[in-house]
């Protein structure tokens, strides 16, 4: 069952508040999961129940993603704005030093943590910041494509196309290698979830100098990567290895760049193996 907690943020212009939707599932250490651009928390649906017997996870709805509202005035949807967000959300939520998953932007959040020492471990599947200028002009070509689309489609439509695997390829195919597995009533979900997303345009100029460049050092890291990933091709996967040496790079056959519900098995196991 979802909830949502509210907090107080620093800011340039003062303590702001803020509020996040999240769901919390399961016992043991704490797992926090983020999910990409324009998505929400419901994408890791898949792996919590395995995730759940070994971790108290702990599912968020980013900024201006699935039912948490953008950030107040004068709070920019960027990297280290979002990052002072979930710091003040597992101090609000009682977790000190949880470990971390992410997807995509929630894999380059993760990181970022990582970098700050504020995590005991990060399982980044598929992170953003690892490409050249080419291929994030495409991933961010790709992704505005996409929310257009999101947006134009009546609801009546989607519904429509959401019923037949076919229709769920035509939707999806882009972040899924196996389409066909994600549920009509998933695909419906997330896709109001991309057209409705207020921070989504916000976030996306944010990242258009975003670079992770820096190695890092006493956290567990692993970065997985989907080896049919349509959207940040799995070359950034070695390209991220070179950038953090340390690293485990887990390749995740079969998996496009939401792997979450491609294989849930392989998933699961891989951030539970790095959040030993």
């Amino acid at each position: 069952m979802s909830a949502t907690v509210s907090f107080k943020v620093a800011s340039a212009h003062g303590e702001q508040d803020v509020t996040l939707s999240y769901t919390r599932r399961g016992s043991g250490d704490p797992l926090l999961l983020l999910h990409g651009i324009g998505h929400h928390r419901q994408v890791w649906d898949p792996v919590i129940p395995a995730l759940a017997a070994e971790r108290d996870v702990i599912a968020v709805d980013l900024p201006g993603c699935g039912e948490s509202p953008a950030l107040p005035d004068g709070m920019a949807h960027d990297l280290s704005t979002m990052n002072t967000v979930l710091v003040a959300l597992c101090e609000a939520l009682g977790i000190e030093r949880p470990h971390v998953a992410g997807n995509s932007l929630g894999g380059l959040l993760a990181l970022d943590l990582a970098r700050a020492q504020l995590v005991r471990s990060v399982t980044a599947l598929s992170p953003a910041g690892f490409w050249n200028k080419a291929e994030r002009r495409y991933a961010f070509a790709v992704l505005m494509t996409m929310r257009q689309i999101a947006q134009r489609m009546p609801l009546p439509l989607v519904e429509r196309l959401a019923r037949p695997a076919i229709g769920r390829t035509l939707l999806t195919s882009t972040i899924y290698a196996r389409p066909g597995r994600r549920s009509p009533e998933a695909v419906i979900a997330e896709t109001l979830a991309l057209a409705r997303a207020q921070g989504f345009s916000e976030t996306l100029r944010s990242g258009r100098t975003v670079q992770f460049t820096d190695d890092i050092v006493g956290t567990p890291v692993t970065v997985a990567w989907g080896s049919r990933d349509r959207l940040l091709i799995p070359r950034q996967g070695v390209r991220a290895k070179g950038v953090i040496p340390g690293a485990r790079l887990v390749r995740l056959p079969g998996c496009g760049h939401v792997p979450m519900n491609d294989d849930p098995a392989l998933v699961a196991r891989v951030v539970l193996d790095g959040s030993r």
